[in-house]
């Protein structure tokens, strides 16, 4: 029971064929025998039950929603009140806010029940989720190879089928290159859809929460829940959250315009399985009555350099609030403040972040910060505009999430550029602010390979309903990996 979608749990329930309480126990019970997967850093059992107690309250009283009683899972980088918010990372190990994210409410205020916290990549540095201080989560189609990252840990629960839906943050690429990875269905919205209040920063003209479940009509119902206005972010856009579900059958492939960019198609280091797995897709798209037009991205080569210096810049900002003396980590016997702050640092962070810090605050020292950091913004403004033109032509862009499928542990560790380069074809996006999906498209080698679609500002609903329709055509998203052995 516990391994169908969103949409099956919420009609089961609402036809009392199972109870919420009965739900999480059966989740709570596969969550323990997948523990090999490294998915979770905390599991919330007490809290989980109590919470399904309730739903099933409200449901006995005809107050539920699509989402009331379902578990899910809340990737650690999100604050949630009384449970330990680790970011990945020694620096949090002991953590424990007093308040919940925006996120976080807004999924409680609908009924959801929050089994755990999940593995990330540390602060949502990385793309193999292998600079965790928890250890890397592992792929449940190939417990050798990466789930992706910074999200990898929600993408193994959701794959693996642990939880039907898990929230993650993108920004770079960090819902739809794991989701790609994994097998599953994953949503960066529009920047400014959903509040950051409560979500711990990492670069913050980037970051961006979404969900990942197993299908875009899962996407719909968790996106429903979690957008929203919140004035206590100032980047949130006031705007009124559609009813994505309602409009997934009103955005279908028919008389679809999408884009192809010569860029994404005709680029070195893409696997030779995943590009014929991604032109299969688009043909499949354009069979059901989409309308394919070849389109270009000129500055879609400089969004990786671009990326790496804004982020690590915002970065080293962000991060300079960890320093030992009001919360987190802190060295014993430090013999001064200034060696408070060094041991401090140096033992909570890892090697990744501590990377990112240092290439930020160089961008922008004094004498560097006009050639660097002034200098990527205005690229980063190019290649927004690259969409903008884009879009005047296509209502969607189509192409490869990640250029090749799931690597080896340890692959890529040793090579921070290589690593880099798995976001290449997801970084533009974020820094544009646009919303962008992956969705399950083929496999190889037996591993899953993820179509990526790119949409214009606050366009979801059909970015949705282009998903939903490709899903009703194929059956790559019902896949699901064997965890024996």
């Amino acid at each position: 029971m516990y391994d169908r979608t969103i949409a099956e749990l919420s009609s089961a329930l609402s036809r009392r064929e199972c109870s919420s309480v009965e739900l999480t126990q059966a989740t709570l019970a596969a969550i323990e025998q997948a523990s090999g997967l490294n998915a979770f850093i905390t599991i919330t059992a007490e809290q989980a039950l109590a919470e399904a107690e309730a739903a099933d309250a409200r449901r006995a009283d005809g107050e539920a929603g699509p989402l009331t009683g379902v578990p899910i899972a809340h990737k650690d980088i999100f604050c949630t009140e009384g449970v330990r918010t680790s970011c990945g990372s020694r620096m949090l190990d002991t953590f424990v806010p007093p308040y919940d994210a925006f996120v976080v409410e807004q999924l409680r205020a609908a009924g959801a029940v929050m089994v755990g916290k999940t593995n990330m990549d540390e602060f949502a540095m990385g793309s193999s989720n292998e600079t965790s201080w928890y250890g890397p989560a592992r792929n449940p189609w190939d417990q050798t190879t990466v789930p992706g990252g910074s999200s990898g840990g929600s993408a193994a629960a959701v794959a693996a089928r642990l939880v039907p839906a898990a929230t993650g943050t993108d920004t770079g690429g960090s819902i739809r290159q794991p989701a790609a990875l994994t097998g599953i269905s994953g949503l960066k919205p529009t920047y400014g859809r959903i509040s950051r209040y409560g979500m711990i920063a990492f670069a913050s003209s980037l970051d961006q929460a979404g969900p990942m479940a197993t299908t875009a009509e899962d996407l719909a119902l968790m996106l429903g829940a979690m957008a929203g206005f919140d004035e206590r972010d100032s980047t949130c856009v006031d705007q009124s959250v559609p009813n994505y579900h309602g409009l997934l059958s009103e955005h279908g492939l028919k008389g679809l315009r999408i884009g192809l960019p010569r860029e994404y198609f005709n680029t070195e280091g893409v696997d030779p399985e995943v590009a014929s797995a991604i032109e299969t897709a688009v043909a499949a798209m354009e069979a059901a009555g989409a309308q394919l037009k070849e389109i270009s991205l000129p500055n879609t080569e400089l969004a990786v350099p671009v990326y790496y210096v804004i982020a690590p810049a915002e970065a080293s900002s962000n991060l300079s609030r960890f320093d030992g003396v009001r919360y987190g980590h802190r060295c014993s016997d430090p013999v001064d403040l200034e060696d408070l702050y060094k041991r401090s640092r140096g033992e909570g962070f890892g090697e990744e972040v501590k990377r990112r810090i240092m290439v930020g605050t160089y961008a922008l020292s004094a004498g560097y910060y006009d050639a660097y950091y002034l200098k990527a913004q205005q690229v980063r403004r190019m290649i927004r505009d690259d969409f903008a033109r884009a879009f005047d032509e296509v209502d969607v862009i189509a192409g490869p999430t990640a250029p090749t499928t799931a690597f080896g542990l340890g692959a890529k560790a040793d090579d921070p550029v290589q690593m880099y380069l798995s976001d290449i074809f997801t970084i533009a996006v974020n820094l544009a602010g646009l919303p962008a999906l992956s969705i399950p498209a083929g496999f190889g080698g037996g591993k899953p390979i993820g179509l990526q679609l790119i949409g214009n500002y606050f366009d979801e609903a059909r970015l949705l309903g282009a998903a939903h329709g490709y899903q009703q055509i194929t059956d790559w998203h019902m896949q699901r990996p064997s965890l024996e052995g």
